[in-house]
């Protein structure tokens, strides 16, 4: 099994098996302005009005599917001025609050992964424009080890004049498979923002700022 296994990653690491192809920048992220939300667990439930894709998903698996998960240090992104945590100091931030997936293979078919994930974003005191672009990473990997593929996305956020804003992300993952004994359970697939390593080490302490910090008034100086 080792021997079948190793072979098949060392094939997925020569392909992109996230895809970049979506029928368009809607179909990728919709953008729901102005609302709000606490922290979110990785890969906690979504709200039950939330639209999804994933309903059109034939479940016709040959086995159980990758896990998805959001990586904990990437969760959320805060901007903050000489790395220093206080009020006044907070620019953009984000959260990703959960994230759903769904998968369909059978025979040597590729594992057809669909991923829909909500993200909150918020303007802080330091933040000056209505706009701003985040950019996020989906990550496939061998189930708690090596990395296999990795891309990177622009996320454009539009406040609309509000200090807070909800984006909904939708992305297709497609993993080859070498053979039939090979099944979702043996990859990972992560997503997570790109952050500086203050802002990892800031999240792996488990400090935080809520994505409506910007609501708040500064002190006077």
């Amino acid at each position: 099994m080792r021997r079948v296994l190793a072979s098949s990653l060392a094939f997925l690491s020569a392909v992109a098996v996230i895809s970049a192809a979506a029928p368009s920048a809607e179909a990728q992220q919709r953008q729901r302005p102005g609302q709000q939300g606490g922290p979110g667990q990785d890969g906690e439930d979504e709200p039950e009005d939330r639209p999804s894709r994933l309903g059109a998903l034939r479940q016709v698996n040959a086995g159980p599917c990758p896990y998805v998960k959001i990586l904990y240090d990437a969760a959320r992104y805060v901007e903050m001025a000489d790395n220093r945590p206080a009020l006044a100091n907070i620019g953009y931030t984000g959260e990703f609050q959960g994230v759903r997936s769904g998968c369909s293979y059978r025979g040597d078919d590729p594992i057809r992964v669909e991923i829909n994930a909500l993200a909150n974003f918020g303007r802080g005191a330091r933040a000056t424009e209505g706009q701003h672009t985040y950019r996020y990473w989906v990550a496939v990997t061998e189930r708690n080890t090596a990395v296999l593929d990795k891309q990177y996305f622009d996320l454009p956020v539009d406040f609309k004049g509000g200090q807070t804003a909800s984006v909904e992300i939708e992305r297709s993952v497609v993993i080859p498979r070498a053979n039939t004994t090979i099944s979702g359970s043996n990859f990972e697939i992560l997503i997570g923002f790109e952050i500086t390593p203050e802002m990892a080490e800031f999240n792996r302490e488990g400090s935080r700022f809520r994505v409506n910090a910007g609501t708040a008034t500064p002190p006077a100086q």
